[in-house]
This record gives structure tokens, C-alpha cells and sequence, in this order.
């Protein structure tokens, strides 16, 4: 076969987990900053082409095909992604892993992730790439991260476990590709359903927010912005009203709904079959 099947992924990601869980902190962190940075860039270039063309509808769904180029950065390029690493309970149910050992992983990806993700915000609203199309960019950012701001903890954690479901769905389908062509057309359109759709997607909004509260403090981009209510658009909404509740969600999707699963199928079930046959 000239792609790995499902049985075989599980089996590879046993070991590709192990690695990542057990890499230096220092390099981590640095991998996941990269993460932080493929995926922010994805969402301006998505935000980009969205305002630009009309209608909204065609806008929205040409954005939604630029932003799987993000995860395919992400995947082929080589960082680390919280939400692709949810996976880990792979390897933790296999017993290869501590889970403190994903925890601590989890964790350093996150702030990682974080930094990269603000750092590219930044780099976009103060060098003004956001006054594209007579500010109608950062009109779009402000309005995106305003939105994000508001929405329910409840319809923000439902929207994460659908938006993680098939991220992790899309790293599952790359790794089963033996070939680069394989990887970008596997990740595609996974990506590009979770976007049209929607969904939440917790290290995407640490950039679209962190961009939208810059934007806020701009005067130029501020006045363009003014029939917008931004009043919800706060660091304390960020974290509590979309992070918080987008995290869990992301981690049931990723962790619960992808890699439980697909263990207990592929490698669990083997796991027992192998004990009967020694019988």
C-alpha cells in the first residue's frame, strides 16, 4: 500500500508520542512558538482573502480553503501543536507515557503556542498589514475577535470538541500518507470543514483575539471600527469566555472523541486478541 492504514497509525503514534512528550522543554517550547506562528499566519491570510471578495459567503469559503495551510505548515515543516497533541493519550493508555508526562507536555505546547500566536498578532496590526482594503481588515479583526468574545462557555465548548475532532482527524489521515502530496491533501479538508463550519479552534483564537484587542488600541483601525460593539472584547473575556471553554472542548475532541477511540479499535482490541492467540 502506498499509505499507512488505521491500525498501523496507532501503531506508529505509540513511538511519534512517546518523542514528543519526551522532547527537552527548551526545544518545545520553540517548536510550539513555530506552531503558534503557522497557524496566525494562516488566519490573517484566511481574514485577508475573506475581505477582499464578495459575497461574504464566497469570502468565507475561500478563507476557509487558504487556513488548512496552518496545520500542513505545522505537520510538514516540523512544531508542535496543543491541539494535535491531544493525541498523546495515545501512548498514555498504551502505558508508554506517564499522563503527568502529556500534562506537562500539554502544557508547555499551550504557553508555546501562546507566545507565537501574540507575537504574530502583534507583527500584524502595528506593521499595519490590517489596513488592507481601507481598513477593512482590521474592521474584520476587530469584529472576529469581538464575536469570539461573546459567545456562550457552552456553545464555545461544543464548538471545541467538533473543531479538535477533525483537526485530530486531519493529523490522523497525514501521518497515514507516506509522501508530502499525501500529507497536504489529507490535512485539506478536515481543516477547511472545521473553518466553514465555524468551530473553535483554542490556539487560531489566541490569535485571532490577541490580534482584535491590538487592532482595538490603534486609533485609526478603532474609528474605522466604530459601529462595532467591542465591548466584550477584553483579556479577561479571552481567556475565560472563549479559551477556557474552547480548551476543554478541544481536548474532549482531540483526546476523547479521536484518540480513545481509535486506541481501543486499533490497539487495545490487538492488545487482547494477541493474549487470546498466546492462549
Amino acid at each position: 500500500m502506498n499509505f499507512f492504514s488505521p491500525a498501523d497509525v496507532a501503531q506508529n503514534y505509540i513511538q511519534i508520542g512517546k518523542s514528543k512528550a519526551n522532547t527537552p522543554v527548551i526545544k518545545a517550547v520553540i517548536l510550539a512558538v513555530m506552531a503558534g506562528l503557522f497557524i496566525g499566519i494562516s488566519a490573517i491570510a484566511s481574514t485577508t482573502v475573506a475581505v477582499a471578495v464578495e459575497p461574504a459567503s464566497l469570502g468565507k469559503f475561500l478563507g476557509a480553503i487558504i487556513f488548512p495551510g496552518g496545520l500542513t505548515m505545522v505537520l510538514i515543516a516540523g512544531s508542535e501543536l496543543f491541539t494535535g497533541n491531544c493525541l498523546l493519550i495515545i501512548p498514555v493508555l498504551e502505558k508508554t507515557i506517564r499522563l503527568r508526562r502529556m500534562i506537562k507536555s500539554l502544557v508547555l505546547v499551550y504557553i508555546g503556542n501562546l507566545i507565537g500566536s501574540v507575537l504574530l498578532a502583534a507583527a500584524v496590526v502595528y506593521s499595519h498589514q490590517v489596513a488592507l482594503f481601507d481598513n477593512g481588515v482590521a474592521v474584520s479583526v476587530i469584529e472576529t475577535a469581538a464575536a469570539k468574545c461573546s459567545i456562550t462557555f457552552g456553545d464555545a465548548l461544543i464548538r471545541g470538541i467538533l473543531c479538535n475532532f477533525l483537526v485530530c482527524i486531519a493529523v490522523w489521515i497525514s501521518f497515514a500518507a507516506k509522501d508530502i502530496t499525501g500529507k497536504i491533501i489529507g490535512v485539506f479538508f478536515p481543516i477547511l470543514i472545521f473553518v466553514l463550519c465555524g468551530f473553535e479552534h483554542s490556539i487560531a483564537n489566541m490569535y485571532y483575539i490577541s490580534a482584535g484587542l491590538f487592532a482595538k488600541t490603534v486609533p485609526a483601525f478603532a474609528q474605522a471600527a466604530a459601529g462595532i460593539d467591542t465591548s466584550m472584547l477584553t483579556v479577561g473575556n479571552m481567556l475565560l469566555r472563549n479559551l477556557l471553554p474552547v480548551t476543554i472542548g478541544n481536548i474532549i475532541g482531540g483526546a476523547g472523541c479521536v484518540g480513545l477511540p481509535y486506541w481501543y479499535i486499533y490497539l487495545r482490541r490487538k492488545n487482547k486478541m494477541d493474549i487470546l492467540s498466546d492462549d
